[in-house]
């Protein structure tokens, strides 16, 4: 017991709220304080996924010109997904398809699939003294066909600037499912500016198209936002240290750093999506089970990977905030 405190929430802890106005009206949120700096908000409405980071009041994701939109304005055709991609700190994609639109199998697939549209269940939320405990549950079903139930936890500590989202993904039908998932971590202004250093460290990488291979060598310097900008996306072969693959980004502006671990057996493939638009700036650090090609590229190549009825499969990402530039690349 604090006795300088009234009420926990006076330092940290968790609060419901449900917005009102335009395309968002009605969407539940989380919204999280660790008492050190750290703040989120978590999108019940939208898979349970993270859509603001705030650290010691400075903004660290991207906010897309969407907005704040309601999954029920959601259209699912073709890239109808960039219409309500709120982008935020991370989108979820998935679960049976990520990346450009296609047909494949003979299911036609909208861009980066419907997860990040579909609500998510709160089953618990358990706060003790070191952190606070959030799980949800997001169901990925229909009638005659698939049936994946995706259990996610998130883990914040009130000890450290660190927040981990752990999913496990459970195939319930009686058949093969694809499985597919990408974190679509998104870094925005004021973090995010032509100052910003990018650490990616790696054995390899491949530009996604021709004309990302024109920019390979400039691929982890940021720009100042310009008109017409075509995006950039690069593929990595991320290095392993203790365990983990690490990458960052760090802002002299702000005197603030990020950090995204996890465990490269479980997300194999790493992309960058660099947009350097005006107003479209965002950086994308991608940790994911594929690449964003299409379904039927990936089943093309021998990369798609698949759940057996009964299956699940574990993936987890840990974010880290620091003001402490050594610290910061001590981690990468």
């Amino acid at each position: 017991m604090n006795n300088y405190v009234g009420n926990p929430l006076q330092t940290r802890g968790v609060e419901h709220y449900t917005l009102g106005g335009a395309k968002g009206e009605g969407m539940k949120f989380l919204f999280v304080r660790n008492g050190l700096g750290l703040e989120l908000w978590i999108s019940l409405d939208r898979c349970a996924d993270v859509s603001r980071v705030t650290f010691k009041g400075n903004n660290i994701g991207y906010f897309s010109p969407c907005g704040y939109v309601h999954p029920k304005y959601y259209d699912g055709n073709g890239t109808g997904f960039l219409k309500s991609f709120t982008a935020g700190f991370f989108t979820t994609c998935g679960l049976t398809a990520v990346g450009s639109p296609c047909t494949d199998d003979g299911e036609t697939l909208p861009l980066h699939g419907t997860i990040s549209n579909t609500p998510a269940e709160l089953i618990s939320v358990i706060e003790s003294d070191t952190k606070l405990r959030i799980v949800t549950k997001v169901r990925d079903c229909t009638i005659f066909g698939r049936k994946l139930i995706m259990r996610r936890e998130y883990i914040v500590s009130y000890s450290s600037n660190t927040f981990s989202v752990n999913d496990t993904v459970t195939n319930e039908a009686d058949i093969e499912s694809p499985y597919m998932i990408l974190y679509h971590c998104n870094f925005g202004y004021p973090l995010l500016d032509e100052k910003a250093e990018v650490i990616i460290p790696n054995s390899g990488v491949t530009p996604r198209n021709a004309h990302a291979a024109e920019n390979i060598m400039t691929a982890l310097t940021m720009e100042k936002p310009r008109a017409g900008y075509e995006e950039c996306c690069y593929y990595y072969d991320v290095d392993v240290k203790n365990g983990r693959s690490s990458v960052g980004i760090y802002s002299g502006s702000i005197n603030t750093g990020v950090i995204i671990s996890y465990n490269k057996s479980e997300l194999p493939c790493f992309t960058e999506w660099k947009m350097m638009g005006r107003t479209d700036y965002v950086l994308g650090l991608e940790p994911g089970n594929c690449t964003p090609d299409g379904r039927n590229v990936l089943r093309k190549n021998g990369m798609l990977k698949f759940l057996n009825p009964g299956e699940s499969a574990d993936t987890s990402v840990t974010f880290s905030l620091t003001e402490n530039y050594n610290e910061f690349t001590g981690a990468l």
